[in-house]
């Protein structure tokens, strides 16, 4: 892989996750790189989940990573609002 297709599938994974991000009320804190990861992450879950469905652009199957993006936000945004409902002491 070059580097400039691993630049096009990082794009790619943060656009998925910002995608993912907007259906679901959460929010991924941080920057591109953090939404890159979590859309990397999220490309793994929903390609495990719905296999290889969709049109796909860097490698990365399009519709999958956008459901499996959302739902890795959502799972994120219910952990986080969890410690901090926490009383720290």
């Amino acid at each position: 892989m070059s580097i400039l297709a691993f630049i096009l599938f990082l794009i790619v994974a943060a656009v998925c996750a910002y995608i993912g991000e907007r259906i679901v009320p959460g929010s991924v804190p941080g920057g591109f790189f953090t939404s890159a990861i979590v859309g990397i992450i999220g490309a793994w879950i929903g390609g495990n989940l719905m296999g290889h469905v969709g049109p796909d652009l860097a490698g990365i199957s399009l519709l999958p990573a956008i459901v499996g993006s959302a739902l890795f936000v959502f799972l994120l945004s219910l952990i986080s609002r969890g410690f901090n409902r926490g009383g720290a002491v």
